[in-house]
């Protein structure tokens, strides 16, 4: 399936901003809520908590269920060409904002 997270990389500003991206790439994939909380290991509560950017979550848990839905994420310097794409494609201006992309640059 093809959805806009694995077709762009994504930058984050801020935690709650993963939630979106969590909650599309879990419904690309027909997933429910509770399914794909089955499946990864993790609890729904943390699915929510995760996909609506409410509470913490633990960044290992976080980590397991990007990788569980195909996704990953890079921490890369503000200045890398990766980030400045991503920036650009987001339409957040410049890169002195805090960054965490996740995805994958363009093919």
């Amino acid at each position: 399936m093809t959805d806009s997270v694995t077709r762009r990389p994504t930058l984050l500003h801020s935690a709650p901003e993963l939630g979106p991206v969590v909650r599309e790439r879990r419904k690309s994939q027909s997933l429910r809520i509770d399914d794909a909380a089955g499946l990864l290991g993790v609890s729904v509560d943390l699915m929510s908590r995760l996909e609506n950017g409410q509470g913490s979550v633990r960044l290992d848990k976080a980590l397991a269920v990007l990788d569980g839905l195909g996704l990953t994420l890079m921490v890369l310097p503000k200045e890398h060409p990766w980030a400045r794409e991503a920036a650009s494609s987001n339409g957040s201006g410049g890169s002195d904002s805090p960054s965490a992309p996740t995805g994958a640059p363009k093919p």
